[in-house]
């Protein structure tokens, strides 16, 4: 079997490569290509990524190359998971967000917008150049912001599904409050990627038992703690909102906190930095524990999973993803894509059933679901009016003289990128 990961230079690959080694009986992995133009970078991740094989005893090959045709030929599946602009893009969008009174985040609100202008063409770029050279293969996207670049793989005809972390994690921390495997805990999730609710925590399977009011009566303080959340907020809605929810939830408070600190672009950039030069070590051969701080917790384990229920021979696997609602949420077109449980095979992603949603959360996924089609059209054809009419859409924007301010900016910050702007 054959992998290749497109922005294999991040400094999040050991952790896949981590996942890999350890899950090879899940996973058999013959050739892992990581690809990147990053020639440096790609050096010093390529040669961690082999002593991490040698050290687990796998005998898969790894190889490095920046020749994206030739490095994803005849894959089986492709992992995206590429940062158009690099850091320095994710700084600018955290920063000029914040002068107009918004939330400056990577994924949410008017960065979150910015970044999908930069990411969405390419993507498509190197999803039409693995169609070419592997023609059967599956993309799997862990590229932000996941929804809107999922939406834009699938409405072009791409075998792609998309992947975020935030379920298993929520999922790992839960059974360790429960004292379980984690195996042993499924959750209602629901929503869209990073505006998603934790509805139910089920002991075993879709149709077990719910423990999540047993969990919030035990271990509320530390679920909103995590969450950085009042636990009275818990206990009113009753559900377990992601943390990315607080950019919505206590919107003035964080723009306070952000104009107060550095930003997390800054603290990354830093962290990156160490990382690199921990990652040159010719001793290291596992993943370093400072890698836990960069973000993307239990990736690999997540990935490797989503890989072998696309490519395995077994039976379907019920897990986490993004992909077309396809009539699960009524209230949203069919080409919306949402992140709920489904059941993954060779054929694709199909979402579980979900019960009726409460309109505190219908209401607010309609919402940002709308936003989230005027932002792919505005990342497809260009134009300051489309990204204008994006960001007007966008609930944490709303207002027209914030919009205009954030357009200006978002447009002024990004013309290397947008070609039309």
């Amino acid at each position: 079997m054959k992998l290749a990961v497109v922005g294999g230079g991040s400094t999040y690959t050991p952790e896949l490569i981590d996942g890999f080694a350890r899950l090879r009986d899940t996973l058999p992995v013959g050739e892992l290509v990581l690809i990147d133009p990053a020639a440096e970078r790609l050096e010093l991740i390529g040669g961690l990524a082999r002593r991490i094989f040698a050290r687990q005893g796998h005998p898969g090959r790894v190889t490095t190359t920046a020749d994206l045709d030739a490095g994803v030929e005849g894959a089986d599946a492709v992992l995206f998971q590429l940062r158009v602009g690099g850091q320095a893009a994710r700084l600018q969008d955290e920063t000029w967000p914040l002068e107009c009174g918004c939330v400056g985040q990577e994924t949410t609100g008017a960065g979150g917008l910015a970044k999908a202008l930069r990411t969405v063409p390419v993507v498509l770029d190197i999803a039409e150049r693995v169609r070419r050279a592997a023609p059967d293969a599956w993309i799997i996207d862990f590229t932000n912001p996941v929804g809107i670049v999922t939406r834009a793989l699938l409405r072009a005809g791409y075998k792609a599904v998309g992947l975020c972390n935030v379920a298993i994690g929520l999922q790992r921390k839960f059974a360790a409050l429960l004292d379980l495997a984690p195996a042993g805990i499924h959750l209602d999730h629901v929503g869209l990627n990073h505006l998603t609710w934790e509805l139910a925590v089920r002991r075993g399977g879709p149709d077990g038992e719910d423990l999540l009011p047993g969990l919030l009566a035990a271990h509320g303080d530390a679920v909103a703690g995590d969450l950085r959340l009042p636990r009275a907020v818990l206990d009113r809605l009753g559900v377990v909102p992601s943390y990315y929810l607080r950019y919505f939830y206590a919107h003035d408070e964080v723009v306070r906190e952000l104009g107060t600190k550095p930003s997390r672009a800054a603290e990354v950039a830093a962290m990156e930095r160490e990382l690199l030069a921990l990652y040159g070590d010719p001793a290291l051969d596992e993943k370093p524990a400072l890698l836990a701080k960069r973000g993307g917790a239990f990736y690999s384990e997540a990935a490797v999973d989503l890989a072998a229920s696309l490519l395995g021979d077994g039976g379907p696997a019920v897990q986490v993803v993004n992909t077309y609602n396809n009539g699960t949420l009524p209230f949203l077109p069919d080409d919306a894509v949402i992140e709920v449980q489904a059941r993954v095979d060779g054929s694709g992603a199909v979402p579980l059933a979900v019960p009726r949603l409460d309109p505190l959360f219908s209401g607010l996924i309609s919402h940002v679901s709308a936003y989230e089609n005027l932002a792919l059209d505005a990342a497809l054809r260009g134009g300051r009016e489309r990204v204008f009419k994006a960001l007007l859409a966008h609930p944490l924007v709303g207002q027209y003289d914030l919009a205009e301010g954030l357009t200006d900016r978002l447009l002024a910050h990004n013309k290397e990128h947008l070609p039309w702007a």
